[in-house]
């Protein structure tokens, strides 16, 4: 199950998470999103736990907790909207200026 973690210091790292949520059961993974040009984090992470249950207890135990001096957001992650426009990309496309 894949699990969104917001409002995270800018000091957590991957290692952070995989550890806070290891207590709850098996981690697959454990990112913090990086910027794409800074590299420094943007505040959110996502962590894969195999177990639904261990997940959903996680969820449980872990929303509202404080991680590096802040209260942290722990739910059940939504799957990605697709963008308007039918497009991927924002192109000029094949257009001649």
């Amino acid at each position: 199950m894949n699990i969104y973690v917001g409002n995270l210091a800018f000091a957590v790292t991957d290692d952070d998470l995989q550890q806070l949520f290891a207590a709850h059961g098996d981690v697959t993974t454990a990112n913090v999103i990086k910027d794409r040009f800074s590299g420094e984090s943007r505040g959110f992470g996502f962590v894969e736990m195999p177990s639904r249950d261990d997940a959903m207890a996680a969820i449980e135990a872990l929303n509202g907790t404080d991680l590096k001096g802040r209260s942290i957001t722990v739910n059940e992650a939504k799957p990605k909207a697709p963008r308007e426009g039918g497009r991927q990309g924002g192109g000029r496309g094949d257009r001649r200026y």
